[in-house]
């Protein structure tokens, strides 16, 4: 049996690894804290690499590679500090990613979910209907369901299943109700009037039915996860409910917090963007009738990616103009949300502290503190963490057998790094 160590964090019942290796049950575990894990070298030997560590390779916009490179060399100063960025889009990525082309291969699967959505909310109040229709009506990426739909057809392809199943579509069409109604929430939470270009539901309709909009959706679409009969995933995806309210918890109780850890912002991040991935792609490979080391693997791969997608977001809020955001830059950091480039910059600039502590009282701090995080390296530790991240999904994916599947899911990691390219 194989043995490699491995680099995670362990927060109670749920570890979140920072190195996704593991082979043999004889395995051997290293824990470590996060603010440590960058100090230490990975040793991680996964299968069929040799030794080596996989590092994606984009060759045009139509099909990608996995090559194997050597081990990289230790990472130096903590988080963040690699002498070889884990992947460079510079260097491997010759041509931009659009979503339209990664979905392309399950676009049919998808236009069949957006003509059941409205239907399987139900019509039984035309209000908690119209406020359905108002953001399903708003569109957005569909990334969740795509994301289902990829990964069912992967995994089908791996146990010779010829289409997918009901259950595959209705898993879909669960993980979109619950992800747009944790929108509606997050809506009236954040106090925004605006989502996808269009007046968020709690705007239109008051608070009140905003809130049990949302209720009605996690409920309606419960009911339709009980209706699956698997066990396994009526588990896997009502923890994921679970999930949501734990995170916006965590977030509300650690506003204007500097002593916030990296690994309590990780977990966070799990709580509320990355459980609902891992949960999705997972519950996909199990409805195809993958073995368990695959179920695991499509996991490891919805949660890496997730916190991956987090962590950019969290950039972009820094990067990015107050008209590609669709709100003000910096709005995170100003109500008082630390995100990953502030955690790294607070661990260089004392002032940063001072400022945020004050809760931006002075005209101009929010400013200032903006502009701290970028000179203090903030940025780079960030991205860099984002990329260590995509870095392990594309591993995760090592398990499925090559198509135009698994290519899009590739580019569906390498599409969330662009974004800070």
């Amino acid at each position: 049996m194989m043995s490699v160590t491995c680099h995670n964090l362990d927060f109670g019942t749920r570890v979140l690894d920072l190195v996704t290796c593991g082979t043999s049950s004889n395995a051997s575990i290293e824990r470590h804290s996060v603010k440590n894990y960058g100090k230490t070298i990975s040793n991680a030997s996964c299968k069929g690499c040799g030794g080596r560590r996989m590092v994606y390779c984009r060759q045009n916009t139509t099909g990608s590679r996995v090559f194997p490179t050597k081990a990289p060399e230790p990472l130096l100063d903590g988080v963040g500090r690699s002498t070889a960025p884990v992947l460079d889009l510079k260097k491997e990525l010759r041509s931009p990613i659009s979503l339209a082309n990664l979905f392309k291969v399950v676009a049919d699967d998808l236009q069949i979910l957006n003509q059941n959505l409205q239907s399987i909310v139900g019509a039984e109040n035309p209000v908690l209907m119209s406020a359905a229709e108002q953001i399903f009506g708003a569109g957005g990426k569909r990334m969740r369901p795509a994301l289902v739909f990829l990964v069912s057809r992967a995994t089908a392809e791996l146990v010779g299943l010829k289409e997918l199943t009901t259950k595959h579509r209705r898993l879909a069409e669960i993980i979109e109700m619950i992800h747009t109604a944790s929108l509606i929430h997050d809506d009236v939470l954040d106090e925004s009037d605006m989502r996808r270009g269009k007046e968020t539901v709690h705007q239109l309709y008051g608070t009140r039915v905003a809130i049990l909009a949302g209720d009605f959706m996690f409920a309606q679409s419960s009911w339709y996860l009980a209706n699956l009969e698997n066990l396994e995933v009526i588990k896997l995806i009502s923890q994921v409910i679970k999930d949501f309210a734990s995170g916006e918890i965590k977030q509300a109780s650690s506003l204007f917090d500097c002593d916030l850890e990296l690994e309590e912002y990780l977990l966070k991040s799990y709580y509320k963007t990355a459980s609902l991935i891992a949960a999705s792609t997972k519950g996909a490979a199990i409805f195809s009738g993958a073995d368990r080391s695959v179920t695991g693997q499509m996991y490891e791969f919805g949660k890496n990616l997730g916190l991956s997608f987090q962590v950019v977001d969290d950039i972009l809020d820094f990067t990015q103009s107050a008209e590609q955001l669709g709100k003000p830059a910096g709005s995170d950091l100003a109500k008082g949300n630390l995100t990953a480039p502030v955690i790294f910059a607070l661990e260089k600039e004392p002032k940063l502290r001072e400022i945020i502590e004050s809760e931006f009282c002075e005209t101009g701090s929010l400013d200032e503190a903006i502009e701290l995080v970028k000179k203090c390296g903030g940025i780079e530790r960030a991205q860099v963490l984002a990329k260590e991240r995509a870095d392990l999904a594309i591993k995760n994916l090592q398990c499925l057998p090559q198509s135009a599947f698994r290519l899009a899911l590739e580019d569906m990691v390498m599409f969330n790094l662009e974004r800070i390219d």
